[in-house]
Protein backbone atom coordinates (compact mmCIF):
# COMPACT_ATOMS: atom_id res chain seq x y z
CA UNK A 1 0.00 0.00 0.00
CA UNK A 2 1.33 3.83 -0.64
CA UNK A 3 0.59 6.89 0.94
CA UNK A 4 0.14 9.47 -2.41
CA UNK A 5 -1.41 13.37 -3.27
CA UNK A 6 -4.08 13.53 -5.89
CA UNK A 7 -3.03 15.54 -8.44
CA UNK A 8 -5.15 15.35 -11.13
CA UNK A 9 -8.53 13.91 -12.89
CA UNK A 10 -7.85 12.18 -15.66
CA UNK A 11 -9.85 11.82 -18.45
CA UNK A 12 -10.59 9.23 -21.39
CA UNK A 13 -13.40 9.41 -23.90
CA UNK A 14 -12.23 5.76 -25.42
CA UNK A 15 -11.16 2.94 -22.65
CA UNK A 16 -12.11 -0.91 -22.66
CA UNK A 17 -15.34 -1.83 -21.79
CA UNK A 18 -14.57 -3.34 -18.46
CA UNK A 19 -12.97 0.05 -17.39
CA UNK A 20 -16.50 1.80 -17.96
CA UNK A 21 -18.08 3.38 -15.04
CA UNK A 22 -14.99 3.87 -13.33
CA UNK A 23 -12.93 7.42 -12.26
CA UNK A 24 -9.47 7.92 -12.89
CA UNK A 25 -6.91 10.16 -11.03
CA UNK A 26 -3.62 11.44 -11.45
CA UNK A 27 -1.86 10.36 -7.61
CA UNK A 28 2.09 11.44 -6.47
CA UNK A 29 3.44 8.52 -4.01
CA UNK A 30 4.85 10.31 -0.86
CA UNK A 31 7.49 8.82 0.84
CA UNK A 32 10.34 5.98 0.14
CA UNK A 33 11.59 5.02 -2.82
CA UNK A 34 9.18 5.46 -5.32
CA UNK A 35 8.37 9.41 -3.43
CA UNK A 36 7.58 11.35 -6.98
CA UNK A 37 6.63 8.50 -9.26
CA UNK A 38 3.12 9.21 -10.82
CA UNK A 39 0.29 6.60 -10.61
CA UNK A 40 -2.77 6.24 -12.45
CA UNK A 41 -5.41 5.13 -9.83
CA UNK A 42 -8.95 4.05 -10.08
CA UNK A 43 -10.65 6.09 -7.39
CA UNK A 44 -13.25 4.30 -6.02
CA UNK A 45 -14.14 6.29 -2.60
CA UNK A 46 -14.33 9.86 -4.17
CA UNK A 47 -11.07 11.48 -3.57
CA UNK A 48 -10.27 15.23 -4.69
CA UNK A 49 -7.45 16.35 -6.18
CA UNK A 50 -4.96 17.43 -2.97
CA UNK A 51 -6.04 15.16 -1.00
CA UNK A 52 -3.87 12.68 0.35
CA UNK A 53 -5.06 9.17 -0.13
CA UNK A 54 -4.31 5.51 0.65
CA UNK A 55 -3.33 3.71 -3.15
CA UNK A 56 -3.60 -0.44 -2.99
CA UNK A 57 -1.63 -1.72 -5.74
CA UNK A 58 -1.53 -5.19 -7.69
CA UNK A 59 -3.47 -7.68 -7.22
CA UNK A 60 -4.89 -6.56 -4.56
CA UNK A 61 -6.15 -3.70 -6.59
CA UNK A 62 -8.10 -5.90 -8.63
CA UNK A 63 -9.84 -7.68 -5.46
CA UNK A 64 -10.84 -4.21 -4.13
CA UNK A 65 -13.31 -3.58 -7.51
CA UNK A 66 -14.47 -7.38 -6.96
CA UNK A 67 -13.24 -7.84 -10.39
CA UNK A 68 -10.90 -10.11 -12.03
CA UNK A 69 -11.74 -8.99 -15.25
CA UNK A 70 -10.72 -5.29 -14.74
CA UNK A 71 -7.31 -4.30 -16.00
CA UNK A 72 -5.99 -2.29 -12.88
CA UNK A 73 -3.10 -2.17 -10.57
CA UNK A 74 -3.78 0.75 -8.31
CA UNK A 75 -6.96 1.78 -6.89
CA UNK A 76 -7.35 5.19 -3.90
CA UNK A 77 -8.86 3.06 -1.39
CA UNK A 78 -8.94 5.76 1.60
CA UNK A 79 -8.31 9.46 2.74
CA UNK A 80 -5.55 10.11 4.54
CA UNK A 81 -6.90 12.16 7.44
CA UNK A 82 -3.75 12.92 9.47
CA UNK A 83 -0.30 11.34 9.89
CA UNK A 84 0.66 9.63 12.69
CA UNK A 85 4.21 9.26 13.91
CA UNK A 86 4.66 5.83 16.27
Amino acid sequence: MLAAKVIDNIWSTRKAESLRGLKFMLVEVLGGIDAGRLVIAADTIGAGIGERVLVCTGSSARKMLERDDVPIDAVIVGIIDEDCIF
